[in-house]
């Protein structure tokens, strides 16, 4: 690690999963082989040189909290859910003032990760001193997931969600798993720049890669090729997850 740097670590888990249809806990308190899901992030992380890991909660709070009683958690509380960028604001009031970067992951879906690829993530982020460095993987099916789109140099031009992608973008099989570096001073100068979204009225953290764009900050990612990835919205993924999960560990 550079010298002067010192890391932090912020995981969203406010969102209510409505998809999961639980009334009275969170989906990321929910077990995947025997452990909460956020566990498997949260011990990845405590085992690495992060200074500083913020939790932020929201919907029944109570439930994660108490999943992660027995960790050195910092919790930001997100009151109203207006998106992932929102609660990125929310989290960045919490994280002390000596941080330089964070890592920004999901609590639903980073179950996978393993220390490997956060710390190719960390060192190419620093050893770049890019203002955000994100993740990217190849998926044979790539649907409901944000493409990654690049011009004729490489470089990343926009990250296009599902809905948003015409005919030719939905064929591109790199997308965003929703894994980033971030300097913090970018996030403090940027953030509020992401504009809601006239149709879901929410702030989406991938707004600021194109607002990164738009103001020449350095951005960088990493390509972890075909890795194991399974995000949790429905009790069906989970199940998914949990095959994922044991054959990885066969």
């Amino acid at each position: 690690m550079k010298k002067n740097k010192k890391l932090g670590a912020i995981i969203l888990a406010a969102g209510r999963g409505s998809r999961m249809k639980s009334k009275s806990i969170n989906k990321v308190t929910l077990h995947l082989a025997n452990k909460p899901l956020i566990l498997h992030s949260i011990h990845l992380l405590e085992k690495m040189n992060f200074k500083e890991i913020v939790v932020v909660v929201g919907f029944a709070k109570d439930s994660v909290k108490k999943v992660l009683s027995d960790s050195k958690i910092v919790f930001a509380e997100q009151k109203k859910r207006l998106g992932t960028g929102h609660a990125v604001k929310s989290a960045i009031k919490e994280i002390n003032s000596d941080i330089t970067d964070v890592l920004v992951i999901y609590g639903d879906d980073s179950h996978f990760y393993k220390k490997e690829t956060i710390s190719s993530l960390t060192n190419a982020h620093l050893s770049a001193n890019a203002s955000v460095t994100f993740l990217t993987i190849s998926t044979r099916n790539p649907f409901g997931l944000g493409r990654i789109v690049r011009d004729n140099s490489g470089a990343v031009t926009s990250i296009v969600e599902e809905k948003d992608a015409s005919e030719k973008v939905r064929k591109i099989t790199e997308v965003n798993p929703a894994c980033y570096m971030f300097k913090v001073s970018f996030l403090k100068k940027f953030l509020k720049s992401i504009k809601k979204s006239p149709v879901t009225g929410e702030y989406y953290l991938t707004s600021i890669i194109d607002i990164a764009i738009k103001n020449k900050e350095k951005i960088e990612t990493l390509h972890a090729g075909e890795m194991s990835w399974r995000g949790v919205n429905t009790k069906e993924e989970l199940e998914d997850a949990e095959k994922i999960y044991f054959n990885l560990v066969e």
